[in-house]
């Protein structure tokens, strides 16, 4: 899911940032001197309202673009904390994957927890003697943002785990160990080996400016500049951390019915309709509408509502409405047989609304059989999730007319490095002796002043990261064919082709909007007409496009946060590259330990409120019916063809709007971002949805009434609140998730009684059968 509090129509900081500071005089190197707004405001004064014009003026002004090379980065504390990190952010990313909602390991919680045990090793371990290696001296912004690259890098649940738990739950294939091990390091570096050899016009233009690691890099400022501000930040870290730490024992595992309060519910336990609209506390329940949500890992289980600017809000909140009324509409209209199936499921059933048995239709090389098909009829969906597939499809169209119309002069400035002569510079400087090149860039005037800075450090050579694609494509054409996935050579390398081709576009378009595309839909289409009949193989494909440029987004914006913190390139990819294999060698371990533990649970409709296989269940389900039956559900005429025409009607949804804004702006419509309107059209489609309440309550509370009542208060202590929240209770559910949800093992839920309605849904909604 995109993070919609990046989405933007220009490329200027959101509104709240932007006010944060006051432009400073050009100092005698070209830079923007920083002002802090610590430095000359009060709690509750205003701020000033310039507002920052271009990417240049960003960079050098609301972060510092000081560097103090004398700052270590490689200490025992840094590869200490970092390596720690990354093992409990793959085993946490890896959890919540199974979990009805989904959830991220942010970034923030990173920073934070890494910072906090930074200093309490520089406070506690000795600096006399041999202690000096241990602790060299006060820790620092590079060795903190060292940690966090690092962690980052292995805090993601690897797509190739969701491939292998959809063979193992709905293929009964198990591929050996090793195989899956490589096959996790080569779908994960491929990407990583693409976006490197893009540095020099995805990363180190001021174009490129990428808007969300703003936040992060600017409280690491924070952090380290000495003051009494400082110190009050820490406090209200601590208190809040250790609030919902404890807090989030009563929900989450004491008092379930919180995750999900709703007054009509209780008010009548015997209605299915009040379950569909108003029930929202397990997963695919229902819409929440109106329930109280109280358990802070779902209502920032997505997007932390504390971040998300007030203009992205407001699309969002439209597309929430828009969702309840049209999922109401599309069921109970009985439109593609709704009410045959269950009102929210990704998985695909027989026209009974019983779950379709793929195997049924697929022969011993894991293809579709026309005979055992026409035996077994075409699968339906959910018909909520088909709406779901029409809003992301909208969307992820939309958002490229949306950029054209509203962003024009900043998509021109972005293709400057497009031109011939640019290519071939590129191409000139490129060694592909690696153990030949020192790393070293010359000056330019032009170069952005953060990268400026780094040219003192040798860079990690293009080379590095042409040797990463080489041997990750070696792995991947091995692997493909030690894991049964049916994905022949030439679809391998047509993939690893789509995904260098897309991140060239759509990594652009992140690093000047911050908006990661989900191309995923894109990609299932073209592998579903390279390769019919082979679902598996869709699901291969899809894992060497898709995952390539989503990993390359990741890379890139990690190492934009070591250009804006200056963490030398070398120690940068090394962080990423060790990251990422201890990342995908435990979200291995762990999905094969959640598997064997709760495996009737992963492949129920519904799931838990603990656990859910609703992830691999629509990835499943997604490359049956691309993969397998494209030509017979989304094809002109067929039933979902739909589905295919969204990318097209999508293409004209902005225009209306910039036209009517162009006529009559008084109207404001260029306060709406459609693309986010079109998305969210599908947004209750899975998981819990009784926190949607809670969400923008809170979010509404932060962006609009604490930043403009309490504008001091915001710019100090807002971002630093709520990622206290997300840590505590991220470390509370990593420590239940052990102790009594059974990642390990067998779980132990709390006693029945009124508050934990242990035999049916918390919320005391009636639970509704899989044929209701």
């Amino acid at each position: 899911m995109p993070t919609v509090e990046s989405l933007q129509h220009n490329t200027s900081l959101p509104e709240e940032q932007s006010r944060a500071h006051e432009l400073s005089p050009v100092d005698e190197k070209g830079y923007y001197a920083k002002t802090d707004v610590e430095s000359h405001t009060d709690e509750g004064s205003e701020e000033s309202t310039v507002v920052l014009e271009d990417e240049r003026a960003i960079a050098t002004h609301v972060i510092s673009v000081e560097d103090d090379p004398s700052l270590p980065v490689w200490t025992f504390r840094s590869l200490f904390i970092g390596i720690g990190l990354s093992c409990f952010g793959g085993v946490l990313a890896e959890i919540y994957y199974f979990k009805p909602q989904t959830v991220l390991v942010s970034l923030m919680f990173l920073a934070i927890i890494s910072y906090v045990i930074g200093l309490a090793m520089e406070t506690f371990i000795p600096t006399r003697g041999w202690f000096r290696y241990l602790n060299p001296g006060p820790f620092n912004k590079k060795e903190n943002a060292f940690i966090v690259i690092m962690s980052s890098a292995a805090a993601n649940s690897a797509l190739a785990t969701e491939v292998l738990a959809v063979q193992r739950l709905y293929y009964n294939i198990t591929p050996n160990g090793a195989a899956s091990i490589f096959l996790l390091f080569s779908s994960q570096l491929i990407g990583y080996g693409i976006a490197g050899m893009m540095r020099s016009v995805l990363l180190y233009p001021s174009k490129m400016l990428y808007p969300g690691t703003l936040p992060l890099v600017a409280m690491f400022d924070a952090w380290y500049e000495k003051g009494s501000a400082n110190r009050k930040k820490l406090r209200l870290f601590f208190i809040a951390f250790f609030a919902i730490f404890f807090w989030e024992l009563v929900p989450e595992w004491i008092f379930p019915l919180l995750t999900g309060f709703s007054i009509f519910c209780l008010a009548d336990q015997n209605n299915a309709d009040f379950t569909r609209i108003f029930g929202g506390s397990n997963g695919n329940e229902g819409l929440g509408f109106l329930s109280l949500c109280l358990d802070w890992q779902y209502i920032s289980g997505g997007v932390n509502p504390f971040a998300i600017p007030l203009k992205a809000q407001f699309s969002n909140l439209l597309g929430y409405l828009l969702c309840m009324v049209v999922f109401v509409a599309v069921y109970y209209k009985n439109i593609w047989q709704a009410k045959n199936f269950p009102f929210l499921s990704q998985t695909l059933f027989y026209e009974n609304g019983t779950v379709y048995d793929q195997l049924l239709i697929l022969n011993d090389q894991y293809e579709v059989d026309p005979t055992l098909l026409a035996e077994q009829g075409l699968p339906f969906y959910a018909s909520t999730w088909v709406v779901q597939l029409l809003g992301t499809n909208l969307g992820l169209a939309a958002t490229i007319t949306h950029l054209l119309l509203w962003n024009r002069d900043d998509m021109r400035g972005a293709w400057e490095w497009a031109r011939p002569s640019a290519l071939k510079q590129w191409w000139a400087k490129l060694n592909w002796r690696f153990w030949q090149d020192d790393g070293m860039r010359a000056d330019d005037p032009e170069t952005d002043p953060h990268y400026r800075e780094m040219l003192k450090y040798p860079d990690a050579p293009n080379s590095w990261y042409l040797v990463t694609l080489v041997l990750s494509f070696i792995i991947a054409m091995v692997v493909i064919y030690k894991t049964d996935s049916t994905l022949p050579w030439w679809g391998l390398i047509i993939a690893i082709l789509l995904a260098a081709i897309s991140v060239i576009f759509f990594c652009a378009l992140y690093a000047i909007t911050g908006f990661p595309f989900a191309i995923q839909p894109f990609v299932q289409m073209i592998g579903g007409f390279l390769h019919p009949g082979k679902p598996m193989a869709n699901m291969y494909f899809v894992l060497y496009s898709y995952n390539s440029v989503s990993q390359a987004q990741l890379l890139l914006r990690d190492l934009k946060i070591a250009q804006y913190t200056k963490v030398p390139p070398r120690a940068a990819f090394t962080a990423q590259i060790l990251g990422t294999l201890i990342g995908s060698i435990l979200n291995y371990v762990l999905m094969n330990s959640i598997i064997d533990n709760q495996r009737p649970i992963l492949l129920s409709v519904e799931g838990t409120n603990i656990w859910s296989g609703q992830q691999p269940q629509q990835y499943n389900s997604q490359a049956v019916a691309w993969g397998g039956l494209s030509h017979e559900l989304f094809a002109a005429g067929k039933r979902y063809q739909w589905v295919a025409w969204a990318y097209v009607v999508g293409l004209a949804v902005p225009i209306p709007f910039w036209l009517v804004h162009k006529k009559w702006p008084k109207l404001r419509l260029d306060y709406l971002y459609t693309p986010v309107i079109c998305y969210y059209i599908g947004w209750l489609c899975v998981g819990i949805n009784s926190s949607i309440l809670s969400y923008f309550s809170i979010a509404w509370f932060s962006q609009w009434w604490l930043r403009t009542r309490y504008p001091g208060w915001f710019a100090k202590y807002n971002y630093i609140l709520g990622a206290a929240l997300d840590g505590g209770t991220q470390v509370m559910v990593f420590i239940l998730s052990f102790a009594v949800f059974g990642a390990a093992g067998n779980s132990h839920l709390f006693p029945q009684w009124w508050g934990a309605n242990q035999n049916g849904n918390y919320d005391r909604c009636v639970y509704i059968n899989t044929n209701s």
